[in-house]
Order: C-alpha cells, then sequence, then structure tokens
C-alpha cells in the first residue's frame, strides 16, 4: 500500500523539492495551503497534476485536524512558517503565531487524529544565533538573535516535549542555510545571483547588501530534503543538525556569483545600512556528523557550484523575460 504524506509550506523552496522526492518514493503527497484568492504555486506547478492540494492554516487547529482526519497520512512534514529573518523583527507576533505556536497546533492535531503519525519539524540553524560553540551541533546551547530564531527555539523544544510526553515519533532537522534557483528574492543568495543576473543584462549596474563578513553555512535544498526524509524513515525520532560543515562569507558570494557573469562584484556591490539587522549573526557552522553517521546522508552539491546553478538559473529566467 503507498504510503501518504502531508506537507505544509508544500509552496515553498523546500516544499516543492520534498515533494518531488516523495513522488520518486512513490508516495502520495498531500499539500496543505492557506486559502486565500491568490496562490502562489510556480514553485510546484511542474507537477501539480500529481500532488493534492487542500485548505489549512497552522493558525487554525480545527483546519489541520479535519485535514489530518481527512487524508489519514503516514507522514506530516512541518515546512509552513513566516521564515524570512529580516520580517521576523516586523511582524514578531505572526512569526511567533505561525512558527512557534503553528507547531503545537499541528502536533495536537496529530496527537488527536492518529499519534502514529510521523512528524518533520523544520527546525533551524538561527536558533544557534550568538554560537556558544563552533561548529554547532545537537549538544550546543541555543542564543537566537531574532523573533525568527526565538520561534523556532519554541517550535523545536515543543516537539522534543511532545516526542517525550506522548511516544509520537516526532524529530527536528535543525537545518543550516540551504539555497537554490528556487530561493525567495527576499534571501540574500538569491538576491545576490538575481541582482547579478539584472546587472548582466543592463537592467542594473549596483546592487545594494547588508553585512559582507556574515559567514554562513549554505547547502542546496534539493540535497537537504532528503535528510528530512531519512529522518522519518528511522526507528527511533531524534534530533539532527543538516549542513555542510563550510562557512563562506556574504563577500564570497558575491565574488563567485559576479565571476559567473564575468563580472567583479566590487565595481558593482554598495552597502546599505537598511539591510542590517538589529542584532547579526555573525558565523553559523554546522557539524553534519549525526546525520552522516545515523542516516547515511551526504550533500552532492559544493557550494560554488551552487552559486552557478542560481546565477544560471537567473540569467536564463530574465533573458527570457526581456525576449
Amino acid at each position: 500500500m503507498k504510503k501518504k504524506a502531508l506537507i505544509t509550506g508544500i509552496t515553498g523552496q523546500d516544499g516543492s523539492y520534498l515533494a518531488e522526492l516523495l513522488l520518486e518514493q512513490d508516495y502520495d503527497v498531500v499539500g496543505v495551503v492557506r486559502r486565500s484568492s491568490t496562490v502562489t504555486d510556480e514553485r510546484i506547478d511542474h507537477i501539480k497534476d500529481r500532488i493534492e492540494l487542500v485548505s489549512g492554516d497552522l493558525l487554525d487547529e480545527g483546519s489541520l485536524r479535519q485535514t489530518l482526519g481527512e487524508h489519514r497520512p503516514q507522514e506530516v512534514y512541518n515546512l509552513g512558517a513566516q521564515s524570512f529573518v529580516q520580517a521576523s523583527w516586523g511582524q514578531p507576533v505572526l512569526t511567533g503565531e505561525t512558527t512557534a505556536l503553528g507547531v503545537t497546533r499541528l502536533l495536537d492535531a496529530i496527537r488527536a487524529v492518529d499519534p502514529e503519525i510521523r512528524f518533520y519539524q523544520a527546525s533551524s540553524s538561527e536558533m544557534f544565533g550568538k554560537v556558544q560553540a563552533v561548529p554547532q551541533d545537537e549538544d550546543t546551547p541555543f542564543y537566537p538573535r531574532s523573533p525568527y530564531g526565538v520561534a523556532k527555539v519554541y517550535g523545536h523544544w515543543i516537539t522534543v516535549n511532545y516526542r517525550e510526553s506522548y511516544g509520537m515519533h516526532a524529530s527536528s532537522g535543525i537545518l543550516f542555510n540551504h539555497e537554490s534557483p528556487r530561493r525567495g528574492l527576499e534571501f540574500v543568495t538569491r538576491k545576490v545571483t538575481n541582482g547579478v543576473a539584472r546587472i548582466k543584462l543592463g537592467l542594473d549596474t549596483q546592487l545594494s547588501l547588508g553585512n559582507l563578513d556574515a559567514q554562513r553555512d549554505w547547502g542546496y535544498a534539493a540535497d537537504y530534503v532528503r535528510a528530512m526524509w531519512l529522518m522519518l524513515q528511522q526507528d527511533t525520532p531524534d534530533d539532527y543538525v543538516v549542513a555542510t560543515g563550510e562557512t563562506h562569507e556574504v563577500r564570497e558570494l558575491c565574488e563567485i556569483a559576479f565571476a559567473v557573469a564575468g563580472l567583479n562584484y566590487e565595481d558593482h556591490v554598495i552597502l546599505d545600512e537598511r539591510f542590517l539587522r538589529p542584532a547579526e549573526v555573525d558565523l553559523l557552522v554546522g557539524d553534519p556528523a549525526k546525520a552522516e553517521s545515523v542516516l547515511g546522508w551526504k550533500r552532492e552539491v559544493e557550494f560554488s557550484r551552487l552559486v552557478e546553478m542560481m546565477v544560471e538559473s537567473d540569467l536564463e529566467a530574465l533573458t527570457r523575460q526581456l525576449r
């Protein structure tokens, strides 16, 4: 009998790649989307005829219970959230309602409908914030530096709490930054690669950025969703850091991205204080040893190749638009 998986946040970057992976594994895939007059579904447009989209909202536990009761999935992947760190200062309460309390609503709905459902929570490296150890692993204390990071810490610990209190198969993936051509334009990686494409094609001359010295552990989103799936195939639920173990400055990201287009980033990138965070996270780098040894997970795409893929995709997309 085919397995069925339910994904919140299916229209996002990770949701689209996870849906593709699950379809490859012969799952029936159900995606939860908020009821809206317009659904932003370009990331899943190519697989919409192979998945089922249903209305539901992390702000409404009743809708979650109804969806779980109707579709009876064996696995639930909670990727839905207000996931842009910068926006969390402007919308801290909404961020808390969706990114923190939304996890509780979903876990409680699962407990009420079918506690045998296996649950994945999308935790985040932003929980480490002002890092207490380098590199960060599953035992590194959390010190979040944004409303988003604080909300993710809540979501992480409530997942642990339901696992330990109710014996639920609930796992968290502490994912470090993961990017792709499907990343939103508000994120720095895509902002850079799209900016490079616009400058190369003569649409812009400059790219405004914040802290070029900030360091991140960047991987490829399609690699990381494999780790999510592997977590729910284990006999025992647990938490795992998913990362590359390498760190790169925003400056290096710019250098590689502009070079792909035959440009020098120093001729085009300018510092704009509007993009500096009130409390910066300077160095995030994860230790994926546990995920590699227990799950057998390993990344396949290197950082420089990831940046090349993103620039090439943005150049191709913008060129099509200009024709």
